[in-house]
């Protein structure tokens, strides 16, 4: 037994890639070139710094956890059971509430915009494209222009060419280096929450970021109101309330610099929202020193930005893809010449291709010179050569290593095995 296991040669990667031909469809999430981290089979899609979302949630969870079981307590026991119960439920429900914002902000689509298999064509440009930006006029490594014009409320807009995702982004769309996709209506990207913030997920990001704001005013309101009462039942001063109820100090001091930070935020994106502006267009552009196309006026702002419909998700992250994988016909004696392997490579791999053929070579010629060892293709095994024969095989071989640039390897190794061929 362990002779016949030993004498069993390993599976080349070649075989391997024909077995698994046969293997169920990967889904979408799975072969994402983005950096997004997916949960539940591809229904929750998060950023690569996801581990910061619970930082966020700590953040929030505690101190309302110690509100509600302390300075709860103590109103109801000053209040004799009036307030403090209604207190810590109204604390408790609103953190639900955040807490859903916050997962709705963070683990949706935020607007990526689906990447191209190949580049667009440079007829399907149009006239419009802008050659400006690059010296001379000339084009890219592809062969297409930097930049092209597009009308916008009467406006020329620029939108450049990504060559990750190998398209031209929408206008107010762009290439997250994080999360590394195109992000339509692109905000930023914001570390708290783990996630870029974009057309699908802004609402959500505001509402949080301003719900957050209340939560720490009311937190911080009723903390003084314990201290307040404290000070009036014990008739002292604040220092001496703060040191019968130090978690009322600790949480006014906390909220007062956590309402700084999310009142803030709150502060400016009502006026980017006011004003149809993204965190990235104002840093960016500047759009008080010329004319803003997107800009519809206070009222419809707030409705474009707040209570339009958010479009649906441009990408089916659970459909089921076929792999295009490098397979090699199943048989090669059905009068079928053997294709090279087909491969679906970025721009910014340019050595794959050829580096996977050189082992599909290496693989198949390694097989196909077992078989021509056998009494000189007298005795080949049919499932390897089938009905062709040596010479046809051989003129295969020679074609694809022809395709990938590799005939100079592929000769010198021929010659080799002639020369032990003739002297055994």
């Amino acid at each position: 037994m362990e002779g016949r296991m030993q004498g069993k040669a390993p599976l080349s990667d070649s075989n391997r890639r024909i077995m698994d031909a046969d293997a169920p469809p990967r889904r979408v999430y799975q072969g994402w070139k983005g950096s997004n981290i997916f949960f539940l089979g591809g229904r929750l899609i998060f950023g690569p710094d996801v581990r910061s979302l619970i930082l966020t949630v700590c953040l929030i969870v505690i101190p309302v956890i110690l509100f509600a079981a302390v300075i709860s307590g103590q109103l109801d026991h000053e209040y004799h059971n009036q307030i403090g119960g209604w207190v810590a439920s109204v604390a408790i429900i609103f953190t639900a509430y955040i807490i859903v914002l916050l997962l709705l902000t963070s683990g949706r689509d935020p607007g990526i915009i689906p990447r191209n298999a190949h580049p667009p064509e440079p007829e399907d440009v149009g006239e419009s494209s802008n050659l400006s930006e690059w010296p001379g006029g000339q084009h890219g490594s592809t062969g297409l222009p930097l930049t092209k014009d597009v009308l916008v409320n009467g406006v020329l807009v620029k939108v450049k060419y990504c060559h990750t995702c190998m398209l031209y982004r929408p206008p107010r769309c762009s290439h997250c280096s994080i999360c590394n996709n195109c992000v339509e209506r692109f905000d930023h990207h914001c570390p708290w929450v783990g996630q870029c913030i974009g057309k699908r997920n802004y609402r959500f990001f505001f509402m949080f970021v301003s719900s957050t704001t209340l939560l720490c005013v009311y937190v911080f309101a009723f903390c003084w109101v314990d201290l307040r009462i404290i000070m009036d039942t014990h008739r002292c001063k604040l220092g001496r309330a703060i040191m019968k109820s130090p978690v009322s100090g600790i949480l006014i001091l906390y909220t007062f610099i956590a309402v700084w930070f999310v009142g803030g935020l709150t502060s400016f994106h009502l006026y980017l929202i006011s004003t149809n502006q993204t965190t990235y267009e104002n840093f960016r552009y500047r759009y008080d020193r010329k004319t803003n196309p997107h800009n519809r006026g206070l009222v419809q702002n707030f409705i474009e930005i707040l209570c339009s419909r958010i479009p649906s998700s441009r990408n089916n992250f659970r459909a089921k893809v076929k792999e295009d994988s490098a397979t090699f016909p199943s048989s090669l004696g059905m009068g079928r010449a053997l294709s090279p392997p087909k491969m679906s490579v970025d721009l910014e791999m340019g050595m794959k291709r050829q580096t996977v053929a050189m082992e599909e070579l290496e693989d198949l010629h390694s097989q196909i010179g077992s078989a021509m060892g056998l009494e000189r293709c007298g005795t080949e095994p049919p499932h390897i050569v089938g009905r062709k024969g040596c010479s046809e095989i051989a003129t295969d071989i020679e074609a694809f290593a022809e395709e990938f640039g590799l005939e100079q390897r592929f000769t010198e190794r021929k010659k080799i095995e002639q020369r032990t061929s003739h002297n055994p």
